[in-house]
């Protein structure tokens, strides 16, 4: 800046001497301190891990989560479901007005995102006069008009939109003392355990809620009330992210004059309603074909009533799958974590009631076999709580080695062929359908239930596959292409050979799996992946076995349609065969009659019936008709064979003018 360089002598790389003053010392880095994070803190900040990517996202799977958690309070007493869900619209002022927040006008227009200078208006008017004017000329010449799209609206990245969703069920409530911490505490719950859920993480309402204090600030709202309650819980309550404890605002007791049980959820996040819409109506209506035992009344409510939406998915039966039951670990699915795990849990005080008791599969005398092959430090009596690490991994590797029965699947609690049936016909009302419901598998230890239907035809339904997919009975609506079901549907089903076309026909395949385990994959749990063999090969078995069904019952609907056929040309040639017939017969009577020609008794009776004119043109149509409708189950023979099979039933000699054709048909 100040410095000048002087050039004589002819050298110029002579090195510049830094000015005194400009060096520095380097900075010491600072000593990194320790950190924690709670549960709360980091699902929060990782949310897309539960499925909240995005607003939309975030409104959809709040949805799931509260219809599915009660789907489960149900369930688990046995109660038939009935599930009310609205999602109310809150507008900008509404919210500021909840949140006591003023609305404030506008003061430095540029300032905002949406502002839109002169020239950039200007130039979008320009582009929108150009278009207007190149749709015209195109009209003018008869071309094909291209709609327009409609103009974007100038919404600002800071302008949201609210909803409060509230769900309301007649399941089994929570205990009083309980609902603070089922909701304000992050991975504590009912649910863990080995069992079959309908849950993905354990998180339930309690991501929802973490949602809502980073979207909109508002506390969750609870009321429950259990059976023989008396009283109904109120709490409202959010939860405190960096400690990962609920902070109760209010939690109270009030009257329960209607004796209702259940529990209702009150949660006002921000969304998306515009473009998870139809995924959101999607879910619900899978979800009433996987449990068409339940019953589910949605509302959507706008402050423009054009917008509102109001949906009753009725109950078809009063047939509930059973509860799914925890079950015990199989040996060959543990790791040496969970070993130390249920050592340090279990009652059980020796090595041989702890192998019998804490897995499934293993009796006494396949418990003592198993101690006398992990080497002679082991033995029955042994101390449980004494085991060394290196006998733990002694005791892991020989799980990992040994052989084991299967597990049943008594645990699991499958929708049932029957279910699965009236939900896929409550739905969709196909032209037909085919169900089937597949053994207890296994892969990794983990027992699994595939079941499927194939249905053809319908309403809202489109040409082509239309794939449904379901995991622990609750639908898959993302991630679709690269589920095992879709793979196996598209790649590996022949349906020409089961008389189904691919690509016209409307064909809907519904395919659920059960497991103590779903095998998941990607962080969001949203499609199973095709590299376990043993559940693509059940997969593809249980469609294979619908499209065998579809297939006789499409046979015999191709069988009908070609009788069909076969009636109406028959029928076509009724009138002239008859006319034939008939002529040949009043010839036959005439000869008869003039004694040039003797018949035997019956057939003279029929020829003095014919000149008597008891036996007419529409006699022998009438009875034709009958025997056509008789014959229709045979083959079908062809011209003039048929009508001599006729005349002959009837006893109707050809005359030598109707052998030679006179009879033409």
């Amino acid at each position: 800046m100040g410095t000048s360089m002087e050039t004589g002598g002819g050298s110029s790389e002579s090195p510049v001497e830094p000015k005194k003053g400009r060096s520095k010392t380097p900075r010491k880095p600072k000593e990194s301190l320790l950190k924690q994070k709670s549960p709360a803190e980091f699902f929060a900040e990782n949310k897309n891990i539960a499925g909240f990517d995005n607003p939309g996202k975030c409104l959809y799977t709040t949805v799931r989560e509260l219809v599915e958690n009660s789907l489960d309070s149900a369930e688990s007493i046995s109660e038939l479901p009935f599930v009310e869900l609205t999602i109310e619209e809150i507008g900008k002022s509404k919210f500021n007005s909840m949140i006591g927040l003023v609305d404030r006008e506008r003061i430095d227009e540029e300032l905002y995102d949406d502002y839109e200078t002169a020239k950039a208006r200007e130039k979008r008017l320009a582009k929108e006069a150009r278009a207007q004017e190149m749709q015209a000329k195109n009209a003018a010449l008869g071309k094909k008009v291209k709609e327009q799209p409609a103009a974007k609206g100038m919404k600002g990245r800071g302008e949201a939109s609210f909803y409060r969703v509230t769900c309301k069920d007649n399941g089994k409530g929570m205990p009083h003392d309980d609902i603070p911490n089922m909701f304000g505490r992050v991975l504590s719950g009912t649910k863990y355990g080995l069992k079959q859920t309908r849950g993905k993480f354990g998180l339930g309402a309690k991501m929802a809620l973490i949602w809502s204090k980073m979207s909109t600030g508002l506390p969750i709202e609870i009321s429950s009330s259990m059976k023989s309650q008396n009283y109904i819980s109120f709490c409202r309550l959010d939860i405190d992210i960096h400690r990962n404890i609920p902070h109760v605002h209010l939690h109270e007791k009030r009257i329960n004059d209607d004796r209702w049980h259940g529990a209702e959820i009150q949660v006002v996040i921000e969304g998306n309603w515009t473009t998870y819409r139809s995924k959101i109506l999607h879910y619900m209506r899978q979800m009433a074909v996987i449990t068409p035992y339940a019953q589910f009344l949605f509302k959507f409510i706008s402050d423009t009533s054009d917008k509102n939406v109001t949906i009753k998915f009725a109950r078809r039966t009063d047939v509930m799958p059973p509860v799914p039951l925890e079950t015990k670990h199989h040996p060959s699915s543990v790791d040496l974590l969970l070993i130390k795990r249920l050592i340090a849990e279990t009652s059980k005080q020796n090595l041989l009631q702890f192998l019998q008791h804490e897995f499934v599969n293993i009796g006494k005398a396949h418990a003592e076999r198993l101690i006398g092959e992990m080497g002679p430090e082991f033995s029955p009596k042994m101390p449980i709580k004494s085991l060394t690490d290196q006998q733990i991994v002694r005791i892991h590797q020989l799980f990992r080695q040994a052989k084991f029965d299967d597990p049943t699947g008594d645990c699991l609690s499958p929708a049932g062929e029957y279910n699965l049936r009236l939900g896929i016909i409550k739905e969709l009302h196909p032209d037909m359908v085919a169900t089937y419901s597949g053994s207890a598998q296994v892969f990794e230890g983990h027992p699994f239930v595939v079941e499927a239907g194939v249905s053809v035809g319908g309403k809202d339904v489109k040409q082509g596959l239309n794939i449904f997919r379901f995991a622990n009975r609750i639908p898959l609506l993302f991630e679709q292409g690269a589920d095992v079901v879709t793979r196996t549907a598209l790649k590996r089903i022949n349906w020409a050979s089961y008389k189904i076309n691919q690509m016209q026909d409307k064909i809907g395949v519904f395919v659920s799996i059960v497991s103590t385990k779903i095998p998941f994959k990607g962080t969001g749990k949203e499609y199973i992946g095709d590299d376990i063999t043993e559940i693509a090969t059940a997969v593809k078995y249980a469609i294979q076995q619908c499209c065998i069904q579809l297939k006789s019952k499409i046979m015999k609907k191709m069988q009908a349609r070609e009788q069909q056929e076969r009636k109406r040309n028959l029928s076509k040639y009724i009138p002239d065969a008859t006319g034939a017939v008939y002529d040949v017969l009043r010839e036959m009577a005439q000869l008869h009659a003039s004694k040039r020609k003797h018949y035997e008794e019956e057939d003279a009776d029929i020829l003095k019936k014919v000149s008597a004119r008891l036996i007419t043109k529409d006699t022998l149509t009438e009875k034709l008709a009958q025997h056509v409708e008789k014959r229709m189950a045979l083959p079908m023979e062809s011209g003039f064979a048929y009508w001599r099979v006729w005349l002959s039933a009837h006893r109707v000699e050809l005359s030598p003018i109707a052998k030679k054709g006179s009879v033409n048909c």
